[in-house]
């Protein structure tokens, strides 16, 4: 019996690819260089701010200017961390049900806090979710397990009870070293489609409403 659902951010529960390619483009064209495609920068939005500065800078200047970059970066985000950002289509019924269901859910990310808290608070998520592990919450971020399993302790449900929903590899490998059934977000921001069969996740859903079949699913 699935007892709590929990989340990862960026390509799971929320569409922040708008906000994070366009804070891409914006540090580009303050650099004079050319915006990159958002159908080039989308796929690589999980993989963080380190992977999308590299995707618009290596090549073009020396190695150890990539992270003063990448902090520029992530400022140029954090001015629109929710402009265009929104919950994937589908999402505010699922979590309304897990409302109604009085089902506790969190979400468990490797965006730093910082990020994640403003984006949440100006979506309207911050009061509803039950829990909110950042990737600078804890010692040990995504691959690793701590962050989901101290996610099921904070909503008081033994690990074994929760599903973990993602979008990346880490993902499904953190839930399941946290001993979590694990579903990948095939809608997300996934490189490459092949490889989701070599994560050995529990399931997989191409959209956000299958989420509740699986869910139901496991009720009966």
């Amino acid at each position: 019996m699935i007892e709590a659902v929990l989340f990862d951010l960026d390509g799971t529960l929320i569409d922040t690819a708008p906000d994070m390619g366009g804070a891409l483009n914006n540090l580009l064209v303050e650099e004079n260089q050319a915006p990159i495609p958002m159908d080039i920068i989308r796929p690589l939005v999980s993989q963080g701010g380190l992977v999308l500065t590299q995707l618009g800078f290596s090549g073009k200047v020396a190695a150890q200017e990539i992270e003063p970059l990448r902090q520029r970066f992530l400022h140029h985000y954090r001015a629109r961390v929710a402009d265009e950002s929104r919950l994937f289509d589908g999402y505010e019924t699922i979590l309304g049900e897990l409302d109604r269901r009085a089902m506790p859910w969190g979400i468990v990310t490797n965006k730093p806090e910082w990020l994640t808290h403003p984006l949440l608070q100006q979506l309207g998520l911050a009061q509803r979710c039950g829990v909110v592990i950042g990737g600078d919450s804890l010692e040990q971020r995504k691959p690793h397990p701590l962050p989901l399993q101290v996610a099921a302790e904070r909503l008081g449900v033994d690990c074994d009870k929760c599903v973990y929903v993602g979008d990346d590899e880490r993902d499904i490998v953190a839930g399941k070293a946290a001993n979590m059934k694990t579903l990948v977000a095939a809608y997300g921001y996934i490189e490459d489609a092949d490889a989701i069969e070599g994560w050995h996740a529990d399931g997989v859903i191409d959209r956000p409403e299958d989420l509740l079949q699986h869910w139901l699913m496991r009720q009966s």
